[in-house]
């Protein structure tokens, strides 16, 4: 049984990454209903909760069908990361998430994200002290380290969980590297494999498929998967990993009909969170995820990502169901 201090996780959990713009309540709802074990929040700027901003303060919207889940914070400064960890705990999730592995400019650029991996004693220190502030579980998402000649991250694992972290999420990137070229699990295995490390270690980077799950499961020994990616479009995936580990056959990807209902459901769930306006226009860049590889599919999503009206949207879903469905048989 894998557990964060007492939350427990079953024997092989697998994690939704945070993802900007992707991870919010309306994905993690079918994230969920298709097996994801461990949930966060989109990453929330420390400056903008503590600012009261808006849309910082909107993606603290948590609810309990989504338990256990974690919010995720970042910022590049310690007083005021410890004070969103302070904020975000009053939220009542099960567990605060330090970001350290956002690679993009806007970000790391401000000395945030992954940006701290440029500066490890200020990372642990920022660590302690949020440590400090909740008495939430905190755990740390990271990667190799900032470049090839930065990759510290057998000893900064160590350094974390001496202050009190309770897992470690690890992208087997370096920042430079974004997310181009194959992520390196070595690293991490060797992590997981230090005699001194005791807290659970999750591996990030590349799993797309049930096969490459086992593979990484048995040769680096990491204690559960983060998923980022692969789920946009395809929620799918935890039950398929689930269903092979567990007996060796591969589950049939979901059908025409599965992909529109999911969809529907995630639509309807972006409606109700964030309104009609917003609800339907950030729906837009899943779509093509949903239906990708599907012949002749460009005229229904050019219809999906125009539309302004609810139930063009959800007559165009019914018609893909209806029309793909004719064009396989």
């Amino acid at each position: 049984m894998v557990k964060i201090a007492n939350i427990e996780l079953g024997e092989f959990p697998l994690l939704l990454a945070p993802m900007e713009d992707v991870s919010d309540p309306p994905f993690r709802k079918v994230c969920k209903a298709n097996g994801a074990d461990l949930m966060y929040t989109e990453f929330i700027s420390s400056e903008g909760l503590i600012r009261d901003a808006a849309k910082s303060v909107q993606k603290l919207d948590i609810f309990d069908y989504e338990r256990p889940i974690g919010i995720q914070i970042f910022g590049s400064d310690i007083d005021s990361m410890r004070e969103a960890a302070i904020v975000s705990s009053q939220a009542g999730p099960d567990l605060i998430d330090i970001n350290y592995g956002c690679p993009v400019k806007n970000v790391a650029c401000k000395g945030a994200g992954a940006a701290l991996l440029r500066d490890i004693p200020k990372m642990v220190k920022m660590t302690e002290e949020i440590v400090k502030a909740t008495n939430l579980p905190v755990t740390v998402k990271t990667r190799l380290g900032w470049d090839e000649s930065t990759k510290y991250i057998v000893e900064t694992a160590e350094r974390l969980q001496d202050i009190g972290i309770q897992a470690l999420s690890i992208h087997g990137r370096t920042r430079v590297q974004m997310y181009k070229g194959e992520a390196d699990w070595t690293l991490i295995g060797e992590v997981k494999n230090n005699p001194r490390m005791k807290i659970p270690i999750f591996g990030n980077g590349d799993i797309d498929t049930p096969h490459k799950a086992l593979e990484y499961r048995n040769k680096y020994g990491i204690d559960g998967i983060m998923i980022g990616r692969a789920s946009i479009g395809y929620p799918w995936i935890f039950n398929e990993i689930k269903h092979y580990m567990a007996t060796g056959e591969t589950l049939p990807g979901p059908t025409l009909e599965e992909r529109v209902e999911v969809c529907r459901q995630h639509f309807t769930h972006s409606l109700e969170w964030k309104g009609d306006k917003l609800g339907i226009f950030e729906m837009r860049r899943h779509y093509t995820n949903y239906f990708r590889g599907l012949p002749h599919f460009k005229p229904l999503r050019m219809r999906l990502v125009q539309s302004e009206d609810i139930q063009e949207i959800y007559d165009t879903l019914d018609e893909i169901a209806s029309t793909m469905a004719y064009e396989e048989a």
